[in-house]
Parts: C-alpha cells; sequence; structure tokens
C-alpha cells in the first residue's frame, strides 16, 4: 500500500484531486485494465491512438477502486461516483507518481537490460536478494514505460530493494525507463542483433541499452559483459564499472554438479544452482555483482521463479522432455537455446523453431545461419513454424519439416516424438509457439 494520502497521490502525479478527500489514506497499487481492478486500487486511464481507458472509470470505482486518474473529459463525466484526479496526460501522471514513490522507499534500485537475458537475469537476482532484503520486482514482462511504473507502484512500505527489468524497443526508451526508476545499479546483460528492422545496426542497439549508463548517477555502479567492443564508447569514468564472465571482475571458478563457485573481485561466493544452462550461469554471474554492487554478499541455494515460458521444462507423458523457451527470441538466445539442447542427454533432439522478429533486410540470412548452427551441433529433427522461419531450413541438413501454425507443429510433434527425445520450442513471441502444447 502507498501510505500516504491522496492529497499526496495527486500533487506527485502532477495532476488535481478534483473529487474526494484529500487526507483519505493512499491506494494499495495502480492498475490500468479496470477487469483487473480491486478494493483499493487506483484505476489510471490511458489514452491511446483509437481508445480512452478513461471510459471503464465508472465500472472501476463500481468494483471498489480506490479512485479513478483520468483525463479532463472523463473526470467531469464521473461526477461524484468516486474519488477522481485529473490529469492532462494520464501517462506521464502515472510515471511522476512511479518516481515519487521510489523516491519515497529510498531503497537500492537495479535496473537490468539486454539484448537477451534481462528477464532471467532479474528473476535470479530477485531470487538472491529475497533471503536478504524484502525485494519487488517486476511481475512477468512489465518492463515498459507502463509496466515499470505499474511495477514501482506495486512495491509494499517497507520494501529494501527493487530490481526492475527494462525493455527496448527504440532509441530513448530505456533513458524514459531510467528517469523514472531513477536506479543505483545498471546491468547490461548482453548486446545482439535485435530490433534491427528499427535501429538498423548493432552499433545503434547498444548505444540504445547504454541510456542505462548514461543515466546513472556519479559513483554508481554498472555492470557489463567482460571484453564486450560495443559497450566500450558508452563507459564513464566517474562510475564502478564491474565486468562479468571469461577475464572480467565476476567469473565462474567452477560449476559441478549445481555447485558453483565464483570469484567476485576476489570475494568467493557458493551457490546451489537447480540450473545449468551456460546461458543462465553468465545471468547469475550478472545477478551476482548487482547484489554485492548493493551490499549482498548471496550465498546458498538459489531457488529463481523463472517468469513463464522461459526455458520451461514439461514432461509429457511417453517419456518425452519439451523445453518451453517460447517468450521470444533473436540470434543470440537461438544459438544459446539450441547449444543447451544439443549437449542434453536425449535419444534424439527435435527443435521446433517460429521466425526471429525485427531482424531487418538481413532477417532470411540470420535464419539462415541459425539453420546451419543446429545442423553442426547435430540436432536430429527441424521443424519450422510460420513462412519467416522457412530461412532456418536454407542452412539446415538434416530431417526438416515446414508447418504454417503452432497448432500443426504440435500435431506433428505427437507423430514425430518418441521416448528420450528433448524437444526444444522457441521462436518470437508473436508467432505464439506456446500453443504447440496446447
Amino acid at each position: 500500500m502507498i501510505d500516504k494520502t491522496a492529497a499526496w497521490v495527486a500533487r506527485c502525479a502532477g495532476a488535481t484531486l478534483l473529487v474526494g478527500d484529500p487526507d483519505v489514506p493512499g491506494p494499495r497499487r495502480a492498475v490500468v485494465d479496470s477487469r483487473e481492478v480491486g478494493p483499493g486500487d487506483l484505476f489510471v486511464g490511458l489514452v491511446g491512438k483509437s481508445a480512452d481507458g478513461g471510459e471503464f472509470a465508472a465500472a472501476a470505482l463500481e468494483a471498489g477502486a480506490w479512485g479513478a486518474l483520468v483525463g479532463p473529459r472523463r473526470a467531469r463525466e464521473l461526477g461524484g461516483r468516486g474519488l477522481v484526479i485529473e490529469a492532462h496526460n494520464t501517462l506521464k501522471a502515472l510515471q511522476r507518481l512511479a518516481r515519487a514513490w521510489r523516491r519515497e522507499l529510498a531503497c537500492p534500485v537495479v535496473g537490468v537490460t539486454g539484448s537477451t537475458g534481462k528477464t532471467s537475469t532479474k528473476d535470479i537476482l530477485k531470487a538472491l536478494l529475497a533471503p536478504q532484503l524484502k525485494t519487488h520486482a517486476n511481475p512477468e514482462n512489465w518492463n515498459t514505460e507502463i509496466g515499470l511504473p505499474l511495477t514501482l507502484l506495486g512495491a509494499e512500505a517497507g520494501t529494501e530493494a527493487i530490481v526492475l527489468e527494462m525493455a527496448m524497443r527504440g532509441e530513448g526508451q530505456i533513458d524514459e525507463l531510467v528517469q523514472i526508476a531513477e536506479p543505483d545499479v545498471g546491468v547490461i546483460v548482453s548486446v545482439g542483433p535485435v530490433h534491427l528492422e528499427l535501429l538498423g545496426t548493432v552499433e545503434r542497439v547498444a548505444a540504445a541499452k547504454a541510456e542505462l549508463i548514461a543515466g546513472l548517477p556519479a559513483g554508481a555502479t554498472c555492470i557489463v559483459p567482460a571484453g564486450e567492443p560495443l559497450l566500450e564508447p558508452h563507459l564513464r569514468a566517474d562510475l564502478d564499472t564491474v565486468t562479468f564472465g571469461p577475464g572480467g571482475d565476476v567469473t565462474l571458478a567452477s560449476f559441478d554438479r549445481g555447485r558453483a563457485e565464483i570469484d567476485a573481485r576476489g570475494q568467493r561466493v557458493g551457490l546451489e544452482l537447480p540450473y545449468d544452462e551456460p546461458y543462465n550461469l553468465m545471468n547469475t554471474l550478472a545477478a551476482v555483482a548487482a547484489a554485492i554492487a548493493i551490499g549482498v554478499t548471496p550465498e546458498g541455494a538459489v531457488e529463481p521463479e523463472f517468469s513463464s515460458l522461459r526455458g520451461q521444462v514439461v514432461e509429457l507423458d511417453g517419456g518425452v522432455t519439451i523445453v518451453n523457451d517460447c517468450y521470444n527470441a533473436n540470434p543470440m538466445s537461438m544459438r544459446a537455446a539450441l547449444d543447451h539442447l544439443a549437449g542434453s542427454a536425449a535419444e534424439r533432439r527435435l527443435a521446433i523453431l517460429g521466425g526471429m522478429a525485427e531482424l531487418g533486410p538481413d532477417s532470411r540470412a540470420f535464419h539462415r545461419e541459425i539453420g546451419e548452427h543446429a545442423a553442426r551441433l547435430g540436432i536430429d529433427v527441424l521443424i519450422t513454424v510460420g513462412e519467416e522461419a522457412l530461412g532456418f531450413g536454407d542452412g539446415f541438413d538434416g530431417e526438416l519439416h515446414a508447418v504454417a501454425t503452432p497448432e500443426e507443429a504440435g500435431a506433428l510433434l505427437e507423430e514425430l516424438a518418441a521416448p528420450g527425445d528433448r524437444v526444444l520450442v522457441k521462436g518470437s513471441r508473436a508467432v505464439g509457439l506456446e500453443r504447440v502444447l496446447a
């Protein structure tokens, strides 16, 4: 709950308390979907290009909402139905309110971004901090200019650490999130060929991610992959820069049967991990660096609750194992997932791959390279889903099947899969590969 008054909420949002008692205690959280409103919630009516969320404010108040933050026209329509806050720009008001609450909480904030691995790193870092600090983090993919402020406003009074994943699709977006979150530590997990349709080059991707570095206050901690040349032009002398990975400040000294020994600038950290994927071990190094940066030395068993559709292992009847990693995909994460598939014990290894979105004019070549990589790894069967994914087949010389929809892939999998098989399901979110298992 936001333990402030309605007057404080309106003032910090840069808005006007039009109707209601200014001294009433604040809301428990903010929501933008009227269907999710519960007692004590502040409903924020966001205005889009074709819709005004304020249209649903009356229903939200009737459902028990603490109050409604809406535009001027909707505010007048509500009359005396409940507590009403008027703002000319409800999104900016939501963001201002979130920043004010972040300042009230006065606890360390870690911002996490990257071309791949940012969600898992966020989940791992939350698990590292939780035994020692009351920790709050984005649920699922609440990592945008809307989701991030909603996350902040969901943090309870007394929160001792906040971990915020920050999404980027274009220039200026990370900077916008940094202005809201004001992080004390910035983590860039990776830089790679994503969103090229909008940004054009990997160098511009790196510059967009590095807006996190640019927005940190002097003396803050910046955590980046060791030896990443794309980020070197953006590093700052007035920050404590910590590198992770081979040759870095935080490295994996050993890993055996789930036991990870990590060297963090000469400090030894021992962790028991329930995963062994190389990419998640790297994500763990970044998370350990961030934990230490805010004064926490993690230890013992780590049990992250990974966000859905990210490497979830599903055991099907008949002895078939599915690795459901279909939340998103780019060339970096595709290679990492295929590498792990190839190194896993199985009778056969099958990959159901959907297209990788937003790769620009070289998209077909990126897809072909992934197909060639799968062939080199010895993947036994490749099933491509959708037109964009046909490019995988250009570079694959093993057993190949092409289908149009996830449902067709699921039906084909029923025919092909045999006991002892391991199946990777991965593609960009728009492909909807979760329907393979429907």
